[in-house]
């Protein structure tokens, strides 16, 4: 069977996924699949014939994270042809017993690391490892190549141009997509269609991504931006949720026959499925094309549903879930640029995400300087380096009206962490003489956030049309002159509805509980999580500024010893101090939140890396 020629005769259908197969056949997410076409061979080939028996007239290969970056991960790199070649084989026999006409795909996933412009791995070396891969998987007689869960438009053309050189086999290209319907780069369908057109790919399309809804509709933008294109479509079972500790997909197989008619009508050629799917989601598939007569494909006249995603905002953010689940996060802070230029940033932030943080913090206007949008910052970094931003959202200098449209701007662009605190006066800045008036102090400012906007309401109590979705952090100062008075301040924000804490920086470990205490034995149980301020020091200097003249500040004298005899060494020292004051507040602290001076993004580095070791 010839993919093309098919193609123009009917809507061809794949198989489901892989992964999810092999897991419910007990093998961990830890290990590597690849390499179970070598260890395990009955069970992919297992899979494969369930898929076979379901309908599928195309099967892809267990090659998904078969290249040489990945398979670094488990000592693997040098087993790149035989692996991939093992999975072709694999298929070619569990295809040659079933007597059908069955294609198998070459599966070509992502490398796993971040590529030029954006990553340290050049064009030429990403093209090079897929060149690798898809080399093997040729030699090995696959029928076609398929480039699937692709979210970089340079790393998917880079492994387009790969297999046009390596081979003559015709190509699917496939892109994921955010519930947003944009990359995690930022691309729209429209674009992502143009774009794999033109770098020559076969049949374009999507998969992964969320449900058979959503893909729906991307499908539709893409047809629209390339009306002659060829489509595949794979969606997942749905957005995965856990359940007592297990991933779960709600899509079941009947609701995948219904949409498998309308990916038809929408202009599909090959439709099939991804995470969460089975043989009887593909066999619900097949026999819902079979039963119903082929009638032409629609033509596609976007409306503005198809144009966005209707889905409510109900997923908490990462920095939540982290929370949730008691995992020790790792939030730093950034200065957006006096400038226009974001380089130096954006090489920090994907430093610093390199590195392991978890949470990239962006402060507004700190000392009350002229700087970039915070929000634009968090936009920027958030689709360029792929890492979870908290915007810091102050309220001075805000009146009423601006305060609530400012958080609609920010929800808009996909902002769902936020940081409130009063700002920095005016008077102290690049411009004193500017008004710094304010309708809302922090408190009053987390309640419209909390019950307001998050329940779908403005401050008069006027609908906004669907519910935010932010989570909230407030200021806490661990080491206040008048303890009463910061607990009252704490106990407010709390009542307010603030959902996480961070504090200004601290020296001491005993520094929390100290406050936690006070707390405790007026209000009861503390349950919000807080992440510790950690301001690493750089040399002796540093630190005696931030000791004798920063109020607020108090550094041990045996902390200051040791980084004055260390000389040059400072910055060192500073390190070292870091991670011992991070090691001795896991006790009573979720995290911290650093903030690196002088934009030592190096220094943070090495400070996350130690800690997470």
């Amino acid at each position: 069977m010839n993919l093309l020629d098919t193609l123009a005769k009917k809507t061809l259908v794949a198989d489901g996924a892989m992964g999810t197969m092999l897991h419910a056949r007990g093998v961990g997410f830890d290990k590597c699949f690849d390499e179970l076409n070598l260890t395990n061979p009955a069970a992919v080939a297992d899979v494969h014939r369930e898929y076979i028996e379901a309908g599928a007239e195309l099967v892809i290969t267990n090659t998904f994270g078969a290249n040489r970056y990945k398979l670094s991960k488990h000592g693997l790199q040098g087993d790149v042809a035989e692996i991939n070649g093992a999975g072709v084989e694999l298929a070619k026999r569990v295809v040659a017993a079933s007597f059908k006409d069955v294609l198998i795909a070459g599966d070509v996933g992502p490398l796993g690391v971040r590529i030029a412009p954006y990553g340290r791995v050049k064009l030429e070396e990403a093209r090079e490892a897929f060149a690798e891969q898809i080399k093997s998987l040729a030699n090995a007689g696959a029928d076609l190549i398929i480039i699937e869960t692709m979210s970089d438009l340079y790393e998917i053309q880079e492994a387009i141009r790969a297999a046009k050189e390596n081979s003559s086999l015709p190509i699917i290209a496939s892109v994921t997509f955010t519930r947003d319907d944009r990359t995690l780069l930022g691309d729209d369908p429209a674009k992502v269609a143009h774009r794999l057109a033109a770098s020559g790919a076969d049949v374009i399309g999507v998969n992964c991504s969320g449900g058979p809804s959503q893909l729906l509709r991307i499908l539709k933008q893409m047809r629209h931006a390339e009306p002659n294109a060829k489509f595949w479509v794979k969606p997942n079972a749905g957005w995965p949720e856990q359940v007592s500790g297990r991933i779960m997909y709600p899509a079941d197989a009947d609701y995948f026959g219904e949409y498998a008619l309308q990916f038809r009508e929408a202009g599909a050629n090959i439709v099939g499925g991804c995470c969460g799917t089975t043989p009887q989601h593909i066999a619900a598939m097949k026999k819902a094309l079979e039963s119903s007569p082929v009638a032409p494909v629609a033509e596609i006249s976007l409306l503005p549903e198809d144009e966005i995603s209707t889905e409510p905002a109900d997923q908490p953010t990462q920095l939540a879930q982290r929370l949730a689940d008691g995992k020790f996060s790792i939030c730093v802070e950034m200065d957006p640029p006096r400038g226009l230029s974001t380089h130096k940033l954006l090489a920090g932030a994907s430093l610093l995400h390199d590195s392991g943080a978890d949470i990239i913090n962006v402060a507004d206007s700190p000392l009350a300087r002229m700087r970039m949008s915070a929000w634009a910052v968090c936009d920027v970094v958030q689709r360029t380096v792929g890492v979870e931003t908290t915007l810091h959202f102050p309220t001075r200098g805000r009146n009423l009206l601006r305060v609530q449209g400012d958080l609609l701007a920010a929800h808009a662009i996909g902002l769902r962490n936020v940081f409130v605190v009063m700002g920095d006066p005016t008077s102290i800045g690049d411009y004193p003489e500017a008004t710094d008036n304010y309708d809302l102090v922090p408190s009053g400012l987390i309640k419209l956030i909390k019950q307001g906007f998050n329940m779908g309401v403005d401050h008069s109590g006027t609908s906004i049309g669907q519910p935010t979705n932010f989570f909230v952090g407030a200021a806490l100062n661990l080491c206040p002159q008048d303890m009463e008075t910061e607990v009252k301040n704490l106990h407010r924000k709390i009542k307010a509805g603030a959902d996480f804490f961070l504090t200004q920086p601290i020296y001491r470990a005993d520094d929390g509980p100290k406050l936690i205490e006070a707390y405790e034995a007026k209000h009861g149980k503390l349950h919000q999580p807080i992440l510790a301020g950690i301001l690493p020091l750089v040399s002796a200097r540093h630190a005696n500024f931030l000791h004798n003249e920063v109020p607020g500040i108090s550094i041990p004298d045996e902390a200051r010893t040791r980084i004055e005899a260390a000389g040059d060494g400072g910055a060192k020292v500073g390190v070292e101090l870091a991670v011992e004051l991070i090691e001795g507040i896991k006790d009573w602290a979720s995290g911290i939140y650093m903030m690196p001076q002088f934009h030592r993004y190096d220094q943070a580095s090495e400070i996350i890396v130690a800690v997470k070791e």
